[in-house]
């Protein structure tokens, strides 16, 4: 009963929901039999799965909207819905690559603050290359970028620096140089997209590294203090820039 008091969610792409709100699916949208995900119907091209993303649940006929923020769909394969916010306080999610300050040694393990609601462990064996005899020298407050092996809301939450094959692949502790600071959960996302215009404007500027952590949190590195501040500004604004803006301020620091 209650999925005909919802609203057809392509009809509120690009504006504002809010938690409680039941975003409605086109009838060619069916849900298969586990119902974990909702599949498209055998007689709609492309064939595809719609995905659930940040913001909304699956219920019944549709999606159940969880946080207030601009409902976003992107078509592509099977498309996908989610809800784009503002919000700063990161809930672990299993698979997600943070980056973590070590607050604390207690025997074989490290506590890790990722801006959760409480600290994250890791094993000293969840290193590349670590042994019993071999462990890794990590000291409290070091930065260290891993991966959620384990989130969920009744464990506490458990990462690793290395992947399924036992490499790093860029995990593991980050350089003692370099500034850290936080954004929003949002600009987070924007700044992992593929081919993300401002990484690629940004790297015309200045050479410089860079670490991004989907609980908010950016390390950066370039040659100097000040080009690491004027990076760290940048990226900060970007948040409240539109493109004409930020291409401005990126051509004033160039000189062009």
């Amino acid at each position: 009963m209650a999925a005909e008091h919802g609203t057809a969610a392509e009809a509120l792409v690009g504006q504002v929901v809010l938690p409680g709100d039941l975003l409605l699916l086109p009838a060619h949208y069916d849900e298969d039999a586990e119902g974990e995900r909702l599949r498209l119907s055998a007689g709609a091209a492309p064939q595809g799965r719609l995905l659930c993303g940040p913001g909304l649940r699956r219920s019944g006929a549709g999606l159940l909207v969880t946080k207030c923020g601009l409902l976003r769909h992107r078509p592509a394969g099977g498309g996908a819905y989610w809800v784009d916010s503002q919000q700063k306080r990161y809930v672990p999610v299993k698979g997600d690559h943070v980056i973590g300050i070590v607050t604390a040694k207690a025997g074989d393990v490290f506590r890790l603050d990722v801006g959760g609601s409480e600290p994250a462990s890791l094993s000293y064996l969840a290193f590349e290359g670590a042994t019993k005899r071999n462990r890794p020298n990590v000291q409290v407050g070091d930065l260290i970028y891993g991966q959620f092996v384990v989130a969920n809301k009744d464990m506490e939450p458990e990462m690793v620096c290395i992947d399924s094959s036992g490499k790093s692949s860029g995990m593991g502790i980050i350089g003692q140089d370099g500034f850290l600071f936080k954004v929003s959960l949002g600009l987070i996302r924007k700044l992992l997209a593929p081919k993300c215009e401002i990484i690629q404007e940004l790297s015309q500027l200045y050479p410089f590294e860079l670490v991004l952590g989907m609980n908010g949190r950016i390390w950066v590195k370039a040659k100097t203090v000040q080009q690491t501040l004027i990076i760290v500004n940048i990226l900060e604004a970007c948040e409240y820039m539109t493109a004409e803006q930020r291409k401005q301020a990126l051509a004033k620091l160039s000189g062009n």
